[in-house]
Order: structure tokens, then sequence, then C-alpha cells
């Protein structure tokens, strides 16, 4: 079954993520720059849909469990090289 994930605005540019998945969840804290989230989605879509497909992707690679509990949305490519490229396919 499909992870849970809810994403909800802290303050400006920082968001709370609540993973559900397996009867447990995972808290997350994500900051995003308005300048890496243009790069990625040229304000096509909501910040919180960039978050929510991105921690799609994380938990396509490893567990809610591994992932940071937080951390700056641009080190998911330092991470994984092909982030970039393949959360713009998603978004497209």
């Amino acid at each position: 079954m499909a992870a849970t994930i809810q994403v909800e605005r802290s303050a400006p540019g920082r968001f709370r993520v609540t993973v559900v998945e397996a009867g447990t969840q995972s808290q997350h804290i994500v900051s995003l720059k308005d300048s890496y989230y243009e790069k990625l989605t040229r304000k096509q879509v909501s910040e919180e849909e960039l978050i929510e497909q991105s921690f799609r992707f994380l938990l396509e690679r490893e567990s809610k469990e591994s992932i940071l509990r937080e951390f700056d949305l641009s080190v998911i490519g330092h991470y994984f090289p092909g982030y970039e490229s393949e959360i713009r396919k998603r978004l497209a």
C-alpha cells in the first residue's frame, strides 16, 4: 500500500511533512528556497505538490525512517543525482 504524505507549510519556505506507511509515521521538516522551487517547477505546481512528489521519489529508494528528519529539498540531488530530471518529468 502506498504511503500517505501530508505536507503543511509551517513558515515561508518551511514545511512539515508527515509520512504514514504500514501503520507507523515519520515527521520531517523541509526547507525550500524560492529559487530552487522555480528552477524545478517554473511555478507550474504548488510547493506542497513538489515536496509530496519529492517524498514519493525518496520512498521508492529508501524507507521513511532513512529520510533525513530535517533538510533542504536541494540536498536530495546530492544523494540521488537523477532527482532533478526525474522530478521535472513527474511534474510535467
